[in-house]
């Protein structure tokens, strides 16, 4: 029965169409494990087992009457605590909202209840998604499922904590200096950060509005792949978001990588912990055996993105939040607090190059995919550290380090997906990402499962 809690979506869905599989056994097992799990790894803040078992059991009836909706239909989610989630409670990981209730739903939540997803509950994050670490004073720190006194990255730890822990079949979450990827490659799953445009943002509660993305977690490509099937879409209630048809993600997924050109900006070869260079060298021999055609090359526009991304986010950030910093600042941990208060020393000059400095890298990025297919490079250069005593320093260094790595694709909005890539010396999960052009997703999921073939996938890397 553990089995059941790590079996991929896509391998559930055919059982549960075929009706040898209960929607409600299913649900019931994963709930149950989150009671046995989850006071300890913290990975939500807010368990919704009643209505989890109620659509559970609403799933089963319309598959019994024969109206299977699809792949999601009865597969149970978790669902990041910043989507809004109507009549129940959605604290952002935060004092100042651990009562807010929303009276609507994201547009995201809309789409994944109209597939007839199953919501487990509201997974923890880091504050106001604006941290990189998982703690949370307020609601509880998550815990790194690999091992217990690691963190489990953020601002999405909850997620991706919930899904190595078999805690959900599929999580969402967001981006928006690397809050998908990063807690992805800390607990050993897979994270797309997509386009800009192509999932809506709408009744999502914003960090840095220019920056945020939504995204899908999941332990899996092919789980990857109808996640973000039903989450992408045109919403005209989104200014971000882009009509445009949306592929079905799904096919085609063993085509495999031979003779695609993959590009690796040095840029991405400094500062590597040696366990992260080690595990990226030997992925790049792995990736050339599989017929990828791989070179080096020079992006200097690359090296403006800590300036860009931290002017950015911090600004966004202090903007929005101006008001609440002045009438009660204690309600921020001290770590986010001072990254806040950073924002409002940036002055209309500073904020100007930082966007000008995003427009080069748009442009040059638009000009390296004309001669190449894909970029690659680890998706943080350090590997999982255990807690510190000091953890407000600790999610700032984690940021500092971290941030160069992930903020050129959501400072371009070009898609980055984050695959484990191995494990480090200690036993725990190191990741690389796959970027590609704008709406290249299916391009980069093909790549993703060729490199899962390889690599073993989820559980397979937790026996290595």
């Amino acid at each position: 029965m553990t089995e059941l809690a790590f079996m991929k979506a896509a391998e559930l869905a055919p059982l549960i169409k075929s009706k040898q599989l209960s929607p409600v056994e299913l649900t019931t097992h994963i709930v149950n494990r989150i009671h046995h799990i989850d006071p300890t790894l913290k990975a939500y803040i807010t368990p919704l087992f009643d209505i989890a078992l109620f659509q559970a059991k609403k799933a089963e009836t319309d598959i019994m009457q024969g109206h299977y909706k699809g792949a999601l239909h009865g597969i149970p989610v978790g669902i990041k605590d910043n989507y809004f989630t109507k009549d129940i409670r959605t604290t952002v990981g935060s004092k100042l909202f651990a009562t807010f209730i929303p009276d609507k739903n994201a547009t995201v939540v809309d789409k994944l209840y109209a597939a007839g997803a199953v919501m487990l509950g509201k997974t923890n994050m880091h504050e106001l998604a604006a941290g990189s670490t998982g703690t949370d004073p307020c609601f509880g720190t998550t815990r790194n499922p690999w091992n217990m006194g690691h963190m489990p990255g953020g601002s999405s730890g909850g997620s991706s904590a919930a899904l190595a822990a078999g805690l959900a079949t599929l999580a969402t979450g967001t981006d928006t200096f690397g809050s998908i990827r990063l807690p992805a490659a800390m607990c050993g799953i897979y994270g797309m950060k997509p386009t800009v445009g192509l999932i809506s943002t709408q009744g999502i509660f914003p960090t840095a509005w220019s920056l945020d993305h939504a995204g899908p977690m999941a332990r899996s490509i092919s789980d990857l792949a109808i996640l973000l099937q039903y989450m992408a879409g045109y919403d005209a209630n989104n200014p971000p978001s882009v009509r445009i048809p949306v592929p079905d993600y799904t096919k085609e997924l063993h085509k495999g990588i031979k003779g695609i050109k993959i590009a690796i900006p040095t840029y991405y070869l400094k500062g590597l912990d040696p366990d992260v260079e080690k595990l990226f060298n030997d992925a790049i021999a792995r990736l050339q055996n599989l017929g990828a055609i791989i070179q080096e090359i020079v992006i200097p526009e690359l090296t403006m993105s800590p300036f860009a991304g931290y002017i950015t986010v911090t600004g966004e950030a202090s903007s929005l939040h101006s008001g609440w910093l002045k009438t009660c600042p204690g309600d921020y941990s001290p770590d986010i607090r001072s990254f806040f208060l950073a924002g409002t020393l940036t002055n209309t000059t500073q904020y100007i190059h930082a966007q000008q400095a995003r427009r080069k890298m748009v442009d040059v990025l638009h000009e390296t995919f004309k001669n190449v297919d894909i970029l690659l490079g680890p998706t943080i250069p350090i590997t999982t550290p255990a807690f510190a005593e000091n953890w407000v320093d600790q999610n700032l260094e984690v940021i500092k380090r971290c941030l160069p790595f992930t903020s050129p694709a959501n400072l371009s909005g070009v898609p980055s997906l984050s695959v484990p890539m191995g494990l480090d010396h200690k036993g725990l999960p190191v990741g690389m990402q796959f970027i590609g052009n704008h709406f290249s997703e299916k391009q980069l999921l093909q790549a993703g499962y060729a490199w899962e073939r390889v690599h073993g996938g989820f559980t397979e890397g937790r026996r290595h």
